[in-house]
């Protein structure tokens, strides 16, 4: 079987070619070039940045080597505009809705999962395969992702917006395998350079750059007010509310204010309309925690199930909840036990008691205990 796999240059997708190879499966790697720092501006006013050391480019070069010490051909393919187009657009105008979107989950359903998988396709290959920690299970005649033997490395939150149609035709290698015998693997196979490079986190295009500077090219900062939930008083002056989020205690700039009692103040709620920046004082983050959210732009592998668990964040405790459907679209979610931090524009990814991920879709509207439902 012929298999296209994306290989990014780091350990997972490397230990994926070779683990593929060994099976029998005839692997080509390809590296996914889907930004370019220069035409989209990154670097504009920057003259400590070098060129020639872009992280991509150095990533590229990792992939080569890795390539060649497993023996797999390597190809190079751009999806620069398609990830424009498709991802990094809806990203900025979420963005500057003052919600806080997840471009990660986009990506692979739109162009991981999307032009990638049909470009495979249309070239020969059988199948798709990729490095993140996901198995591939079939329940009842249909095909799911499922949770992976590294718990700590789950990365099905990200794969929640993914079709049965989609799922089908991927290879998940690393479904079986921890991160620590990955990065074992890679240092008994030759690739040592690999073994300790560290995974990539967060926005894949921007790498290790300050994410407020990065946003600034697109959504220039604009100051407005912060003020306290409870009391409606002015504290002090934001710098651009789209870049702050909920729970934020540091950076806020508001000190003690003379003859009340200490305690730090956190990000409550967001008004990207009127820039106003909300914050409340208090050890527990009361004004944190719901029980109720809605979703929208729902996506289901197979079933709608009238109960599952929910994950609101990468890496977050699943939640149990009880599931509605008030519409088409929209979904409806009633938590057994409070939830911290559910944020608009996120999403929330829906599982099976058994671990199957089942779908997901993207936070609309969240109610806190007690509040009036609307």
């Amino acid at each position: 079987m012929k298999v296209l796999l994306g290989f990014s240059g780091g350990v997972d997708s490397a230990i994926s070619a070779y683990l593929l190879k060994k099976q029998g499966y005839d692997v080509t790697g390809c590296f996914m070039r889907n930004w370019d720092a220069l035409a989209n501006g990154d670097y504009l006013g920057n003259p400590t940045v070098d060129f020639n050391q872009c992280p991509q480019e150095k990533d590229y070069d990792d992939a080569r080597k890795a390539a060649a010490v497993i023996g797999i051909p390597l190809i190079r393919h751009d999806y620069v505009k398609e990830y424009w187009d498709d991802v990094f657009k809806e990203f900025l105008d979420l963005y500057g809705e003052g919600l806080t979107p997840n471009p990660d989950i986009l990506c692979n359903s739109r162009i991981k999962f999307g032009p990638f998988l049909d470009f495979a396709l249309e070239n020969g290959y059988d199948a798709i395969a990729m490095g993140h920690y996901a198995r591939k299970v079939v329940s009842d005649g249909h095909s799911y992702l499922a949770i992976p033997e590294d718990l700590d490395k789950d990365q099905t939150y990200f794969l929640l917006d993914l079709s049965e149609k989609q799922i089908i035709p991927s290879l998940f290698p690393m479904g079986e395998m921890t991160k620590k015998e990955a990065r074992a693997l890679a240092r008994e196979i030759g690739l040592p350079f690999l073994a300790e490079k560290h995974g990539s986190t967060g926005i894949c295009f921007i790498g290790e750059r300050h994410f407020a500077a990065f946003l600034s090219n697109y959504l220039p900062s604009k100051e407005g007010p912060i003020v306290e939930e409870k009391s409606g008083r002015r504290l002090g002056t934001h710098h651009g509310v789209l870049y702050y989020t909920l729970g934020q205690r540091h950076g806020l700039g508001i000190g003690g204010i003379s003859g009340e009692e200490g305690g730090r103040y956190y990000v409550t709620r967001k008004d990207a309309k009127n820039n106003v920046l909300y914050v409340q004082k208090g050890d527990h983050d009361e004004g944190l925690f719901s029980d109720e959210c809605f979703l929208t732009v729902p996506n289901f592998v197979h079933e709608r199930p009238s109960n599952c668990e929910a994950k609101f964040r990468y890496r977050s405790k699943a939640v149990s909840c009880e599931v509605e459907y008030p519409s088409a679209d929209s979904v409806r979610l009633v938590y057994k036990d409070e939830a911290k931090a559910v944020t608009p524009g996120q999403y929330a990814a829906l599982y099976s008691k058994d671990g199957r991920l089942l779908g997901g879709g993207r936070i609309s509207r969240v109610y806190h205990k007690g509040e009036r439902r609307g």
